[in-house]
C-alpha cells in the first residue's frame, strides 16, 4: 500500500508562493441570490394575485347582496297596491286631509358603544372618531358610572339617560379609568341622523 502525504492547509491570507489566487471569495453565492431574488418576485406576483382575487369575490358579493337586496325591494313595490294620483281639488275635502305626525325629536348620541361593566357601570368597548364622547376624552375601557344625574348601572341605563339629555347641551359624565381613577368629564351630546 502506498502513503500518502498530507498537506496541511495554508493559512488563510497566505497563499503558498506557487498556488493560482481564487477567482472570488464565494463563487456559489451568485446562483443562490438569484435563486432568492426568483422567491421574492413570485412570493410577491403570487400575494399580488391573491390581494386582488379577493378584492374581485369582495366586489362580486358586494354586488350580489345589493342585487338581492333591489329584487326584495321591488317584490316589495309590486306587492303593494299602487297609490291613484289625482289632480289637486279646489277645495279640500275632510276625508282626503289626513292628519301628518308631527316630526319626533332628534335623540341626543355620546357616540360611544358600551355593554354591562362586571360592577355597576356601562363598559365603553367603542368610541365613535370624530364624536362627543371622544371630544370629551372618553377611551375603550373606561366605565361611565353617572350621566349628568342619573346613575349608570349597565349598558341600558346608559342608554335611557343619554336620550333623555338634549342634544347641544353640556353633561357631566363620571368615569373610572381602567387604571382606577375617577375622573368628570364634560361631554356635548350630537343628534342621531
Amino acid at each position: 500500500m502506498e502513503q500518502t502525504a498530507l498537506r496541511p492547509k495554508p493559512m488563510p491570507g497566505q497563499e503558498p508562493a506557487g498556488s493560482k489566487p481564487r477567482a472570488g471569495r464565494h463563487p456559489h453565492a451568485a446562483p443562490r441570490r438569484g435563486r432568492k431574488l426568483r422567491t421574492l418576485l413570485l412570493g410577491l406576483f403570487v400575494g399580488t394575485v391573491l390581494v386582488l382575487s379577493g378584492v374581485g369575490l369582495g366586489t362580486v358579493g358586494a354586488t350580489v347582496i345589493g342585487m338581492s337586496r333591489l329584487a326584495e325591494l321591488q317584490r316589495q313595490m309590486e306587492r303593494t297596491p299602487p297609490v291613484p294620483t289625482r289632480s289637486a281639488p279646489a277645495s279640500p275635502s275632510p276625508s282626503s286631509m289626513s292628519p301628518t305626525p308631527a316630526p319626533a325629536p332628534p335623540a341626543a348620541a355620546l357616540g360611544v358603544e358600551a355593554v354591562d361593566a362586571e360592577k355597576a357601570g356601562a363598559l365603553i368597548v367603542g368610541v365613535h372618531v370624530p364624536g362627543p364622547g371622544f371630544t370629551a376624552g372618553l377611551v375603550r375601557g373606561d366605565v361611565l358610572l353617572q350621566v349628568g344625574k342619573a346613575r349608570v348601572d349597565s349598558a341600558a341605563d346608559l342608554a335611557r339617560a343619554v336620550a333623555g339629555t338634549r342634544p347641544g347641551k353640556e353633561i357631566k359624565l363620571t368615569v373610572r379609568h381602567q387604571g382606577g381613577g375617577y375622573q368628570q368629564l364634560t361631554a356635548v351630546p350630537g343628534i342621531v341622523t
